[in-house]
């Protein structure tokens, strides 16, 4: 470490409350904001960038990794994510629209993405730290503590490199007083130099980020309580021009980054107490569907969060309810953090529980069986298997020593999927493959287990939304066309913005993820069914599905001549 680069615990130790400065108050003038550059290319910083260029067409906004691959993938036709809607977005704010009479422009483009950190953020007016803040995986607070490592290289390039008067914004979630450290960071490598720093924790939800990003519930914004922190506040609440000001609530920049903490962890807290009732359900001969709905029917509890099921995953939940277990531990609050510990430990138990009857089912060994696996992702709608609950029920179905597991998910690039699969299971003796679709994944197996709830996997068929095939529509958030043509008529928010979609940049020649989804196309759309009298038939004796996310009607699929579990049910049939 270079010797003037500070610990975070002398920085936090040299600061005060907040609402005050370790500095005197500038009297520095702070800029219009007309260049944002955000941090980070991943989910939270691509899609957030994506919207702010759309609903902002006169600020340039850029997004820079010093993963160049990732760069590659959101300068190109293959996005890194698949979320509803994004690629529309992307491309509006990336490639412009035109007129095809005239060729004429009708939108510039304003989005840009690069792996030149240090030229893009000292451009910027307003720099978004959206870089990953995963669980620590060694040291003091090795699976509990958020690991902030990767914030704190990202600030110090900020204060190396931002122009004077520059509004730094937490975008990426954090522990709870994490802008002390930032604030640090930048007094000590820039002293003298104004700075600003608000949190704003994103409450996006994986698969419907797009709609939640221009529909949220409510924008937080945490400041200082001095006249400039108040104006940066005011700068960027200016960023979300449509949202009502009542959605948009001011606060201490503790209480946002604690808010957004509380926020998962309350989630993940109702997804763990229905669960724990699945498990009464199945001994007592009832239906955790009955029961979920009729206690979400209450208005005090509502019916949000409460499908039973295998458990939660991604990268929010579960981070974020051990980091406030961690935070309550520090403070010596142990029952505090022991509550909030059993949420995951019932995490936990439900992917024992579940690969336990898979196990017992074959008569306690799955030694040579074909495993078919639907659902990677950790949800519906999104490609994104960060800590899904799939890898580790695979982990588990691994120490069985399965003959082969392959895999299908309708939202998972089979591509990339293949490369996941290979880093995440590294040596693993049994072959585990993607499949671009369900028929090939189930040839032979002697098994399904479905792990994501995707409409497709129904049975019977729920209704699908079809106009997914030619356009994207949230409450006429914004129309594309088959031909390409778009019309955004969200009131508010991008009006008067139409035109056509200019082709993507060209791949280069055999290349193979363009093969994929020519394929794919060719099989049909994602959100179509799978036909699954067709998947029995293919499947070998003793044909089990195993049902983890209440996708099927048991005994009606039974009838299809394979044998069905489903948890939170007491019935179990046999085909």
């Amino acid at each position: 470490m270079d010797a003037k680069t500070p610990t975070i615990s002398s920085i936090l130790d040299s600061l005060s409350t907040p609402g005050t400065s370790t500095t005197e108050e500038s009297d520095h003038e702070l800029m219009q904001i007309s260049n944002i550059c955000y941090v980070g290319a991943g989910y939270v910083g691509g899609t957030n960038a994506a919207v702010t260029a759309l609903t902002n067409p006169e600020i340039q906004v850029n997004v820079v990794d010093i993963d160049e691959s990732k760069i590659a993938h959101w300068n190109s036709n293959h996005l890194p994510i698949n979320e509803a809607g994004l690629d529309v977005v992307v491309r509006i704010a990336r490639d412009g629209l035109y007129q095809k009479t005239t060729g004429r422009s009708t939108r510039l483009a304003n989005l840009g993405f690069s792996a030149h950190l240090a030229q893009h953020v000292s451009e910027a007016d307003m720099i978004f730290l959206a870089v990953s803040t995963p669980t620590k995986t060694f040291g003091q607070g090795a699976g509990s503590a958020i690991d902030i490592a990767d914030l704190k290289s990202a600030v110090e390039i900020i204060a190396a490199e931002a122009k004077p008067g520059a509004i730094i914004v937490e975008k990426s979630t954090v522990p709870c007083k994490t802008v002390d450290m930032i604030k640090g960071v930048l007094q000590y490598l820039r002293p003298g130099v104004p700075f600003e720093v608000l949190s704003n924790p994103e409450f996006l939800t994986e698969g419907t980020a797009i709609a939640d990003l221009l529909r949220p519930s409510r924008i937080l914004i945490g400041s200082q309580k001095t006249s400039t922190g108040l104006a940066a506040a005011e700068k960027l609440a200016a960023l979300y021009h449509w949202i009502p000001p009542k959605k948009i609530l001011q606060m201490t920049q503790w209480s946002a980054e604690l808010s957004k903490l509380v926020s998962n962890a309350f989630l993940a807290q109702r997804i763990s107490s229905i669960n724990t009732i699945s498990a009464i359900c199945e001994a007592t001969g009832t239906d955790i569907a009955d029961v979920s709905h009729a206690i979400g029917l209450d208005s005090r509890i509502g019916c949000d969060y409460l499908q039973s099921g295998l458990g939660f995953g991604g990268s929010c939940l579960k981070k974020d309810t051990l980091s406030l277990s961690y935070l309550a531990e520090a403070l010596h609050l142990p029952e505090v953090a022991s509550y909030w510990r059993s949420v995951i430990d019932v995490n936990v138990w439900q992917v024992d529980r579940f690969v336990s009857k898979v196990v017992e089912s074959f008569h306690g060994t799955l030694r040579s069986e074909k495993l078919a696996i639907f659902g990677f992702a950790f949800k519906e709608n999104t490609s994104d298997a960060r800590d899904s609950q799939s890898i580790q029920v695979i982990q588990r179905l691994l120490e069985e020593r399965p003959g082969r597991i392959t895999i299908y998910d309708p939202g998972c690039d089979p591509y990339l999927l293949d490369i996941q699969l290979s880093q995440s299971f590294r040596g693993s003796k049994c072959p585990l493959k993607a499949c671009s679709n369900p028929y090939q994944a189930c040839d032979g197996a002697s098994a399904v287990l479905i792990l994501t709830p995707w409409a497709a996997f129904s049975y019977p068929p729920a209704p699908l939304d079809r106009s997914k095939k030619t356009k994207v529509n949230y409450d006429d958030i914004l129309v594309t066309h088959p031909d390409g043509y778009v019309k955004l008529t969200l009131p508010g928010v991008v009006e008067n913005q139409e035109g056509y979609l200019k082709s993507g940049p060209a791949c280069p020649g055999g290349c193979s993820r363009c093969s994929l989804v020519d394929e794919q196309q060719h099989q049909g759309p994602c959100n179509q069914h799978v036909e699954w009298e067709r998947i029995v038939n293919c499947m070998r004796s003793p044909k089990w599905v195993f049902d983890a996310r209440q996708q099927v009607e048991v005994e009606e699929l039974a009838q299809l001549g394979c044998s069905v579990f489903s948890l939170g049910r007491s019935e179990t049939y046999l085909g």
